[in-house]
């Protein structure tokens, strides 16, 4: 997957999370939805301009927003999710909690 693609989904994530719609998160970095909606598909890329204003209206920094830690191999992330759950397992609440998030994954 390409760095315009990535980037996209990383915008709507973020937007989503933040409980925004395209055409508030738009308004607010003064884009068109629709070039929004291009930028989150991937089949637009970003201006310095743009990106500006996104890190600002999304309160996130630069680091954030184009952190790719979460691309490791699936090795390396069964391992540090076991390492997770040992941690947590300490803990009868958050060992709930991830019950609870791991059991709603594993619906179709």
């Amino acid at each position: 997957m390409g760095i315009k693609v990535e980037l996209g989904k990383k915008i709507k994530r973020m937007r989503l999370n933040r409980g925004l719609t395209q055409e508030q998160l738009a308004e607010m970095i003064d884009v068109s939805q629709r070039t929004l909606s291009g930028i989150e598909i991937g089949e637009n890329f970003v201006t310095a301009e743009t990106l500006d204003k996104l890190i600002k209206a999304l309160n996130t920094t630069t680091e954030e927003l184009f952190a790719t830690s979460h691309l490791k191999p699936a090795n390396d992330l069964v391992e540090e999710i076991i390492d997770n759950i040992q941690y947590i397992a300490k803990n009868p609440t958050k060992l709930n909690i991830l019950y609870n998030v791991t059991k709603s994954l594993t619906k179709e």
